[in-house]
């Protein structure tokens, strides 16, 4: 799925979460990136090889994704999870909407759209923007990602997709390395995940070349509406443990 459209850490943080009870989050953040630098690198490298990627927007972006995305990682931990959440839940319904409301975004290249000034917008954003959250949180970046240079840059899904993977390398490169730094990767159980997601990486990225833009549409709704779900559930939870916490203290003062 992550080779696709992105999405991946969407199913495998809260497997982190659940297999490892306890495990800090920092520290599953760290493992995950580990498992996940070794799967965006292979679809990046499959991409590579049977379609065109645009170096001069992919090159740059993922050259800045390193570092930014290191600066996010040294902040995770810092912003609480209540803080972010509310924001990209309304970001992925806007996301949601968009995607639905323009059923021929991403299907066919506008490579008019592809102008300078979007190309630098495109480059900051991703290699800015989206590679600091996929540091400080992670899940979506790489569906964000497709989106951002769909959209900006007039690429189609497909394209999109293959740079997303090239710009994803360097956002996981940036966060692992800063992870590492601190002691929160696991790295017998991440090396583990390396080679599961080697393997789904190369599936899932000859996939998309095989079926197309309009494949890799259909792909995208999906991790988009399952992050809306997962996010609002969250979101959800959180909220009844705080009305919980209040019941709780005011029924211990009286």
């Amino acid at each position: 799925m992550d080779a696709v459209v992105g999405g991946g850490g969407l199913l495998l943080l809260p497997a982190l979460l659940v297999a490892a009870p306890g495990i800090p989050p920092a520290t599953a953040l760290g493992t995950n990136k580990l498992a996940a630098i070794a799967g965006t690198s292979t679809a990046a490298v499959t991409f590579a090889r049977r379609t065109k990627i645009d170096w001069v927007v992919a090159g740059p972006a993922a050259a800045l994704a390193v570092v930014c995305a290191g600066l996010g990682a040294a902040l995770a931990g810092a912003v609480p999870p209540s803080a972010y959440r509310p924001v990209v839940l309304v970001v992925l319904v806007s996301v949601a909407l968009f995607v639905v409301l323009r059923p021929a975004l991403g299907v066919l290249a506008v490579p008019q759209r592809r102008t300078r000034p979007r190309v630098v917008v495109a480059v900051l954003v991703s290699g800015v923007g989206i590679a600091a959250y996929d540091g400080l949180i992670g899940p979506g970046t790489g569906t964000f990602l497709v989106l951002a240079f769909t959209a900006l840059v007039g690429a189609d899904f497909l394209h999109g997709s293959a740079m997303a993977k090239v710009v994803n390398a360097g956002t996981n490169a940036g966060a692992l390395a800063v992870f590492a730094a601190t002691g929160h990767v696991w790295w017998l159980l991440g090396a583990a995940m390396a080679v599961c997601n080697i393997a789904g990486a190369a599936l899932g990225a000859r996939m998309a070349l095989r079926r197309g833009s309009g494949f890799v549409r259909v792909v995208l709704l999906v991790v988009v509406l399952a992050l809306v779900a997962k996010l609002g559930y969250d979101q959800w939870m959180a909220g009844s443990a705080a009305t919980g916490g209040v019941e709780t203290a005011g029924a211990d003062l009286s």
